[in-house]
């Protein structure tokens, strides 16, 4: 019987090396039921391979996968309770909508047939388990599967449409109505929204999102894009250079970063060097500032963040810091605004309001505005 405690997947000391190049280093990830989780971070730095190795494609060099408290590092990708949503869709182009959809269900309607005592090559059972069928659903109940969740996509109508008359917007909900027809327990989704225009890429994050909230399939999705992870997942894995450098909700990386990488890959912000004074100051610019309680030790150096948007600017003489405003350019909802403060030091603000260039003004914030990161080496 399923344990709902249990994780439904967990990465133990995964590593993977491609000859001499390392490409995970030790990773270590916990993913529950239901819940969405984003693989965060540039090109290069390992999220699509720790995908892969999720949906089994890849195997680690060294570390394990478990699913439900079961090791699979060695079962593969036709055996697990997961799905793929690759970066090209990956649709078969002579077939309509609805056959596409379908293709999946039919498949998975032909049961494994067991040869005891028998040694087969690898291509040989792929072979075996695809070919040796015996019929479980009728095309009825295909049909009938195949409508639910054209509906649930947003399809209705298009059933006979050929994949290759559809927008980037309509191929994906098709790569994704494909996938989780088969009910599997997660899906995985490689940089699924890559190709699709800033408005529909926009629309397609909340419309993922709520599928997935309707569903309840896990997703595992891919990106180099902050802004879809920020606003689709329940978890963020942020990585570089095949490290997890933090985990978290959306709210904690981005108000909690651990390091200068996390609060500049996240968002934009203000970082300078500072010094803990004690657990409740912090030095910097020469200055000493109250802040909330660190556990930092007294005298540590490291990294102080103030997001632009928790800065206020005010008269000069009721501002904490002083200078004179280089540039400001109009974002839409707010404007950006250059500070260079009397230390010559550039500081940047998110503000409704206009202040020309040239005004002196003075800059204030509050303690909680302060956040401590760990110094990079």
């Amino acid at each position: 019987m399923e344990n709902n405690n249990t994780p439904l997947i967990e990465l133990r000391n995964i590593s993977k090396s491609f000859g001499e190049t390392k490409v995970l280093r030790n990773i270590n990830l916990t993913i529950n039921r239901n819940e969405f989780v984003t693989l965060l971070g540039p090109s290069g730095c390992g999220k699509t391979t720790t995908l892969r190795i999720l949906g089994g494609f890849e195997s680690p060099t060294s570390g394990e996968v478990y699913f439900e408290g079961k090791d699979i590092s060695s079962v593969p990708p036709y055996e697990r309770e997961s799905n793929t949503v690759f970066q090209s869709y990956a649709l078969f182009p002579h077939l309509d909508v609805y056959d596409n959809i379908a293709f999946g269900l039919r498949i998975e309607t032909l049961e494994k047939r067991e040869y005891p005592n028998v040694e087969l090559t690898k291509k040989e059972k792929i072979k075996k388990f695809f070919y040796n069928k015996t019929k479980k659903y009728t095309e009825t109940e295909i049909e009938e599967k195949v409508n639910a969740v054209i509906k649930l996509v947003n399809l209705t109508g298009m059933e006979n449409r050929s994949v290759t008359n559809l927008s980037g917007g309509q191929r994906q909900r098709v790569a994704i109505a494909r996938a989780i027809i088969l009910r599997p327990k997660i899906l995985l989704l490689d940089e699924s929204l890559s190709a699709l225009d800033l408005k529909l890429r926009k629309d397609m994050q909340y419309e993922l999102k709520e599928l997935q909230r309707s569903t309840g399939i896990t997703f595992v999705f891919v990106t180099h894009d902050q802004e879809e992870a920020l606003t689709m997942s329940d978890k963020i894995v942020l990585m570089k250079d095949g490290n997890v450098e933090q985990q978290g909700t959306a709210e904690e990386i981005y108000n909690e970063p651990v390091n200068r990488y996390v609060a500049n890959f996240i968002g934009d912000s203000n970082i300078l060097s500072g010094k803990v004074i004690d657990s409740r100051h912090v030095e910097f610019d020469g200055e000493k500032f109250l802040m909330d309680e660190t556990n930092f030790p007294d005298g540590t150096e490291v990294d102080v963040m103030m997001r632009p948007e928790d800065l206020d600017i005010v008269y000069p003489s009721k501002g904490k810091l002083t200078g004179v405003v280089d540039s400001i350019f109009f974002k839409g909802v707010f404007y950006e605004v250059d500070v260079t403060l009397d230390n010559k030091r550039i500081v940047t603000i998110h503000t409704t309001d206009y202040i020309p260039a040239g005004k002196k003004v003075g800059i204030n914030f509050d303690t909680e505005d302060i956040t401590l990161m760990e110094k990079m080496k």
